[in-house]
């Protein structure tokens, strides 16, 4: 018994020496393995790259390619710097002088200058209407394709960047970035204004009946929806993979690399940026001042305070105060802090609406308003009133349209910037699908109870819609429960938005007019942050919410024609990014193959010059049969006892 049981343990012993043996040549055979895997990386990389396929198209210099480093410049090369600026020079002048013109003539010449601002929107409106509309699908199309194509597993940043910030962290900055203000100051107004004036793509609907209701929402989902996210997910995906996976500056500029190379320094460069500035600037404008009426008539509301230009003006200067703080406390300090709260209370908020509200009714009404939505979704995305004498959409869907657009390179910018770590496919869905969800809800909540309040002689919103918009929100709370909180709630709701904003939109003003740096000096962002309430202080006395509206149009329509030809410039970028990887990859997985048909025989061959023979002669067999890399996986042992044999 003591023989057999020693006899066990020996064996025991034995098997357990085998196993350590085997663990650690396995060991070793992955350390050499990942050795030959980081030699061959570099090596291959370079060849694929010299390898490349040039690019062809629209380029000024055909054979320009992302990996080329002849006539690159450093970021803010250019720049020059002192008394706490530190500026790119032709864009920031330009647009400065451009601003102070702008803002001159306006104050100067009130009254013509409100007069311009009605009759530019109507001919924008009626004369490229149809171009603003149809362009607006071609970025959802485009986002689709990137999103769930080939491009869709490149990682912005490369493929070992990691996120920087939480999902719920990114999702608020998303959505409070994107449209937070508008969000407060359209849930309720637009939904009740198409409820007493339903779109004319609807036919002869009845104002105030359930029919009239549905396409109400129908159209306010189409506003809120899919469409404005898709604009700011394709701009904000080539400018992340620009900057991080190509190293160009972090502006509007480095999107058009594929097309016109190192002119991106120069003169269309400085035109493309100043254009952005701009926009952006505009943009932020029209919302600032959508959001500075609103807290206006809040407090009109609860305290009595007159509603009037002069007040809301002071009231500018105020909310730009703490935006300049905010902006000064930078991103991590201030942006995200302040993003992540307003979160948490706009989503309080609207919990209590739902749950206080006819709740029933709008769960009800938001399920049926998004099948109603989806159905009609390809009628309304290019529906351009060819057939109708009237110009509805010239007030609502051009001006969104333009609106978005005016604002993608404020959005696009700050979502590139928070968005490191993605893939392709998750920066996309998450851009569009997350924010366009939680819009529905909030536009479902608001204007759903909005409309049953309406319907059923609760209140008569639509009179107070038509003297002011921005009263439409407090006239809602009135009829629910704790009033006067919910009120003060939404007030600073709105202020945070404003904050956020302004701040964003200052961040990202930083980066365009300091060629792409993204620390700016404190008394630069202070500048920006200043100038966006000038700008909106100046529209509001030029003429409030047509001027808002005409600014944001102006700006928005020759910024279509850019982002457009941006697309194609990003395939070329994402295209040859693809290609360059895949070359990467199948020669690693070359490595990979080539290293395992070697372990294979070594572990039954001892001498190491046949080796070396049987496994040249099973690679050269190997390539011969299929130029293509095959999975080591699919030779046995048993076929690779059978080629040693032979």
């Amino acid at each position: 018994m003591d023989k057999k049981n020693r006899q066990g343990k020996k064996e025991k012993k034995k098997k357990q020496e085998r196993q350590e043996s085997e663990f650690d040549r396995r060991l070793e055979s992955e350390r050499q393995l990942a050795k030959k895997l980081r030699k061959e990386e570099v090596s291959a990389r370079k060849e694929a790259i010299k390898n490349r396929e040039p690019f062809k198209g629209l380029q000024i210099k055909p054979t320009v390619s992302l990996f080329d480093e002849e006539g690159r410049e450093e970021v803010g090369e250019r720049n020059w710097e002192g008394y706490g600026f530190d500026i790119h020079p032709e864009v920031t002048i330009t647009s400065s002088i451009i601003l102070v013109i702008f803002i001159a003539v306006t104050l100067l010449l009130p009254e013509q200058a409100q007069l311009f601002f009605e009759n530019t929107l109507d001919v924008i409106s009626n004369t490229t209407g149809w171009f603003v509309i149809f362009a607006a699908n071609i970025f959802i199309i485009a986002a689709l394709y990137f999103a769930f194509g080939r491009y869709g597993s490149i990682v912005i940043g490369g493929k070992k960047a990691k996120p920087e910030f939480s999902r719920f962290a990114w999702y608020a900055m998303l959505l409070s970035a994107g449209m937070g203000i508008g969000l407060l100051f359209w849930s309720v107004a637009e939904p009740i204004t198409h409820l007493g004036s339903p779109s004319p793509m609807f036919g002869g609907i009845d104002p105030n009946s359930p029919a009239a209701a549905q396409s109400a929402m129908a159209s306010t989902f189409f506003h809120w929806g899919i469409h404005p996210w898709a604009i700011y997910a394709i701009v904000g995906l080539g400018l992340a993979f620009f900057s991080y996976n190509k190293g160009l500056p972090l502006t509007i500029r480095s999107l058009f690399y594929p097309l016109i190379g190192n002119k991106i320094y120069g003169l269309w460069g400085n035109i493309i940026d100043i254009l952005s500035v701009l926009a952006t600037l505009m943009g932020l404008a029209t919302s600032l001042g959508l959001g500075v009426a609103q807290v206006n008539a809040g407090l009109n509301h609860l305290f009595g305070i007159s509603i009037s230009t002069t007040m809301q003006v002071i009231l500018i200067a105020v909310i730009t105060g703490f935006a300049t703080i905010s902006v000064v406390m930078g991103l991590d300090g201030g942006v995200k802090r302040l993003s992540e709260i307003n979160m948490v209370l706009a989503g309080v908020f609207l919990l209590f609406v739902l749950l206080a509200g006819p709740t029933v009714y709008i769960m009800s009404g938001f399920t049926q308003n998004l099948g109603f939505y989806m159905s009609n979704f390809v009628e309304m995305s290019l529906w351009t009133e060819t057939f109708r004498d009237t110009n509805w959409q010239g007030a609502w869907t051009v001006f969104y349209w333009a609106w978005w657009i005016s604002w993608s390179p404020f959005v696009g910018m700050f979502i590139a910037r928070v968005s490191k770590g993605r893939t392709v496919k998750e920066f996309i869905v998450g851009v569009i699908i997350i924010p366009t969800a939680i819009s529905f809800l909030w536009m479902s909540v608001f204007g759903g109870t909005a409309i049953f309040q309406q319907l059923n002689g609760i209140s008569d919103l639509t009179s107070v819609v038509n003297i002011d918009e921005s009263l439409a929100l407090f006239a809602l709370v009135e009829n629910l429960p704790f009033s006067a909180i919910l009120s003060f709630v939404g007030i600073v709701l709105v202020v945070v938005f404003f904050v956020t904003s302004s701040d964003s939109g200052s961040l990202v003003v930083d980066h365009l007019t300091s060629g792409g740096k993204l620390d700016s000096p404190v008394p630069q962002r202070i500048f920006w942050a200043v100038m966006e309430g000038v700008v909106a202080a100046t529209l509001l006395v030029g003429g409030g919410l047509d001027a808002l509206q005409t600014a944001s149009v102006i700006t928005g329509l020759p910024f279509t024609i850019i982002l457009l030809v941006m697309i194609y410039s990003l395939y070329l970028g994402l295209r040859q990014e693809f290609l360059i990887e895949r070359a990467v990859k199948q020669k690693l997985q070359k490595v990979t193959d080539d290293h395992i048909i070697t372990e294979v025989i070594q572990s039954r061959v001892q001498d190491a010059a046949l080796v070396d023979a049987v496994t040249e002669k099973l690679v050269e067999e190997r390539n011969r049969r299929d130029d293509q890399p095959k999975i080591i996986e699919e030779l046995s042992e048993e076929e690779a006892d059978n080629e040693i044999d032979q």
